[in-house]
């Protein structure tokens, strides 16, 4: 066949797929009604993981990353079109909780960018937003310790979890030798310690909302100001990117928690529930589902020691 053969071959099967597509869509707003009549959540984390990977296990001569991210892409825009309230994250746009949210959503489902973790689980609570995404751990720097905090009094459940991993780059005018100010969020700043005592140790760092919210603060204000971000938040904004993976380990992820009113019911294969205890002050994981009788009987044997067990969640062990 000619190259021209090939390109009139390859729009022949774009137009089959793009039917198939549109039948999937057709049958997705049946799901979606019949959820809304029986009251089920939209977004189902433990079917769409199941169906991932039935897909990626169907195609082992397509890279699982790359089938994955299509069909994240298909799913989006089926609970998109489904759900009426957008989804929260620590924004502004560009901020590494966005890029979780997107890991976990899609593109199609409307979002929510606010200033505060406890702007999100207000947002949650009252309705406002269907669901929240909030950073809870980072390799580096442990637990974000206002979220677990917030989880721990809240009644909201964790419904999915992302790992993300994180880059952090200094953005700003640059050059490095009249960087005075270095401006991120304090768990950003702390990744990156040891490479800004050694590239600007005479620089003062400030705490700010959000990594994004850094960003933003040093578009307007260059003079002698600079800000740990992600790549994205600084290409979105037109900053320069002065020096690029900053953190001080390079193998450095952050795990993002998706919140929600309504727990999930027992589903997926492998499931982690997630529980917090008085006794340490901090959560823990362990296999399986809240409702399932081996976490039920992990969890008699815990209270037998601890004054409270909390359960925060049971989701998908996925990563995403």
């Amino acid at each position: 066949m000619s190259l021209e053969e090939h390109r009139r071959e390859v729009d022949r099967i774009d137009r089959e797929i793009l039917k198939l597509l549109g039948e999937r869509l057709q049958v997705a707003r049946a799901i979606g009604e019949a959820k809304l009549k029986s009251g089920a959540p939209v977004y189902a984390p433990q079917r769409e993981e199941q169906l991932l990977r039935s897909i990626t296990e169907a195609a082992p001569s397509i890279p699982a990353s790359g089938l994955r991210a299509v069909y994240r892409e298909i799913i989006s825009l089926s609970i998109g079109a489904q759900m009426a309230k957008p989804v929260a994250y620590l924004g502004p746009e560009g901020s590494f909780t966005q890029q979780a949210q997107i890991r976990a959503f899609g593109t199609s489902v409307p979002s929510l960018p606010l200033r505060a973790i406890g702007d999100i689980f207000a947002a949650v609570e009252s309705g406002e937003a269907s669901y929240g995404v909030v950073p809870v751990e980072n390799s580096t720097e442990g637990v974000v310790s206002h979220s677990l905090d917030l989880l721990a009094e809240s009644e909201l459940k964790v419904v999915a979890q992302v790992t993300l991993s994180v880059e952090q780059c200094l953005v700003g005018q640059g050059p490095l030798d009249q960087v005075k100010k270095v401006l991120s969020k304090d768990i950003a700043l702390a990744q990156c310690r040891g490479w800004l005592s050694r590239h600007v140790p005479s620089a003062v760092l400030v705490e700010t909302d959000s990594t994004a919210a850094a960003v933003e603060l040093v578009s307007r204000d260059p003079q002698g100001q600079a800000a740990v971000a992600s790549a994205t938040a600084a290409e979105s904004r037109g900053v320069p990117i002065l020096a690029r993976g900053i953190q001080d380990r390079r193998h450095n992820a952050t795990r993002f928690f998706v919140i929600a009113k309504a727990a999930n019911a027992v589903g997926a294969k492998d499931e982690v529930t997630s529980v917090v205890l008085t006794l340490k002050h901090e959560p823990v994981d362990f296999p399986g589902h809240w409702d399932t009788a081996a976490v039920q009987a992990a969890v008699t044997e815990l209270k037998g020691r601890c004054e409270v067990v909390k359960w925060l969640g049971s989701y998908p062990q996925s990563a995403g």
